[in-house]
């Protein structure tokens, strides 16, 4: 089994060393890297030959703090003013994450992954001297609506409550299951999810503040990617960040020069791709993105813009999507006159936001960087700089009284995300008053009695039998240490004051087996401790040293 490359580049090992040649663990990195891109920022971007964004990036960047519906933010305003170019003014660089938009938010480590951002940003700006510019890649042209149109809410000492949005139209719905998200919009339902939430939150000592900012922009009918713009850009209005949503007409046909070099170079960039795969391999490593020849970096969207989107598939004259052929003319006049029907995968969204931006660094989570480990080659062959890689911060949020129950059963907090089974053997067998893993033992050793001395003997006594007699020992063996297991974990369990301890910690930071962060989503902490404090708290283990922002551990996070 081929290992995870993120896994084995944050820790060190050599096999994926040289698949990102840039380490975000190294200062002189960083400096090297910010400053660049602000130079950059003063030469020109790709297909931009004057200094600063193109004034149509610029322009869309404006548009959408204007459309937000949110009072005006002086770090905001001072961020736009710094992409502004200005003649005599020092380069600016731009520091990126990016994630789809979740309901509320979607999981906690969208609010890590925002606030990872802030803290990257302003580090590299201490080290470099170069002004250094959050900004919010909104994953809009994401048509999986599935993997956003819900969240869970911790309510402890409770199951978790699931908030889901429920289609007003179910055909029409239906219709768009491949939509992409930029043109979805919230349904009446909306109203029953807050609702719910405010029943399940109201009594907590911060939910109006925050309960009444989800109802200011998530109402029926509102844009979703909208919504979520309007929210994160509020939570974070003092620190400045900027969101940006590149599902924007003038923002395609900028993006058309790229579009026209994947469609036309497609045998090349897939030559490419494959063979970065094969070097993964080679090295024991697993690829992210599963890289097919026919398959096209760009998707379509037939019969409109915000009309059903497929990926484009290679064949001997041309390209096709379900029921439709294109020859490469077709596809670029198309392109030419639409350019909003067209748009990124995975693989190519990162190059579009470095043609757009003078990018220093990508704030990405595990699969992200094992995108750009699969990314070299391309960005290369398209003659765009790939950024540095920065891993987002990876927390587990522990209040006081997960804290207690992890001192009581003498566990750390990492030790929740063991098999439920395992931590309760665990436990038992560190206390002196049980004899588990004993128990269980001796059980074993009883129920085979002497049946191993006696099938050996047989074995012993002709040679025909071994095989046999190994086979029926191995079948025997597997059956009574299931036997034994089932046995165990029914003693395990009926201890229920210490079942129902390892049931509020595994609730608490590893629901449904699941980590803590990928699970639950911001409102109830955000509603029990309140945002002014849970950043606060945050941006103080993010900045507690001058590397603190670029360490790729779990950390603990007391609140």
């Amino acid at each position: 089994m081929r290992a995870s490359f993120s896994a084995a580049f944050l820790r060190g090992d050599s096999r994926a060393a040289s698949f990102l040649a840039l380490d975000f663990r190294d200062p002189q990195t960083r400096c090297r890297m910010a400053q660049q891109a602000a130079q950059r920022f003063q030469s020109g971007l790709w297909h931009h030959a004057g200094p600063g964004l193109h004034p149509e990036v610029l322009v869309a960047l404006q548009r959408q703090e204007q459309a937000l519906g949110i009072a005006p933010s002086t770090a905001r305003t001072a961020h736009l003013q710094a992409l502004e170019p200005r003649a005599g003014q020092p380069g600016t660089a731009v520091v990126i994450t990016g994630q789809q938009v979740g309901l509320f938010l979607g999981p906690l480590f969208t609010f890590f992954k925002a606030a990872s951002v802030i803290a990257v940003a302003r580090a590299m700006e201490q080290e470099s001297g170069v002004r250094c510019v959050p900004l919010f890649w909104l994953q809009t042209e994401d048509h999986d609506y599935a993997e956003i149109d819900h969240c869970y809410t911790y309510r402890p000492g409770s199951e978790p409550l699931k908030s889901q949005l429920v289609p007003d139209n179910e055909a029409a719905s239906a219709a768009q299951q491949r939509t992409s998200i930029a043109h979805r919009c919230l349904p009446r339902s909306i109203v029953d999810q807050l609702d719910a939430l405010q029943e399940a939150l109201a009594e907590l000592p911060m939910a109006a503040d925050f309960l009444q900012l989800l109802r200011a922009h998530y109402r029926p009918g509102a844009s979703l990617s909208g919504a979520f713009a309007s929210v994160l850009s509020e939570v974070f209005s003092e620190e400045g960040l900027l969101v940006f949503d590149p599902r924007q007409a003038q923002i395609s046909a900028l993006a058309r020069p790229l579009y026209q070099r994947v469609l036309t170079e497609h045998d090349t960039i897939a030559e490419l791709l494959l063979a970065r795969t094969a070097q993964l391999h080679s090295a024991g490593l697993a690829e992210q993105v599963h890289v097919r020849k026919a398959a096209s970096l760009l998707f379509f969207h037939d019969g409109e813009v915000a009309g059903p989107r497929y990926r484009l598939e290679r064949t001997a004259t041309g390209f096709e999507v379900p029921g439709q052929r294109f020859d490469q003319d077709q596809l670029l006049a198309l392109m030419q006159q639409e350019p909003l029907r067209f748009s990124t995968s995975a693989l190519l969204r990162p190059c579009l936001q470095d043609t757009l931006f003078p990018t220093a660094a990508y704030v990405s989570g595990p699969g992200e960087m094992s995108y750009f480990a699969q990314l070299a080659p391309l960005y290369q062959h398209l003659g765009v700089p790939q950024p540095l890689v920065v891993p987002r911060a990876r927390l587990r949020l522990i209040e006081d009284s997960t804290r207690s129950l992890l001192g009581k059963l003498g566990l750390c907090a990492s030790d929740a995300e063991l098999p439920r089974v395992e931590l309760l053997r665990r436990i038992h067998a560190a206390s002196p008053a049980t004899g588990s893993q004993s128990s269980a033992e001796a059980l074993r050793a009883r129920l085979l009695g002497e049946l191993p001395t006696r099938l050996d003997e047989l074995a012993a006594s002709d040679g025909a039998l071994q095989d046999p007699v190994r086979k029926a020992r191995r079948s025997i063996e597997y059956h009574i240490d299931r036997l034994v297991t089932r046995a165990e974990r029914a003693a395990l369990e009926r201890d229920q004051v210490l079942a129902a301890r390892v049931g509020r910690l595994q609730l608490a930071l590893f629901p449904q087996e699941t980590p803590q962060e990928r699970f639950y989503s911001l409102p109830y902490f955000a509603c029990k401790h309140g945002l002014t404090a849970l950043k606060q708290k945050l941006f103080a283990l993010l900045a507690a040293d001058s590397a603190a922002a670029f360490q790729s551990s779990v950390r603990d996070l007391a609140l």
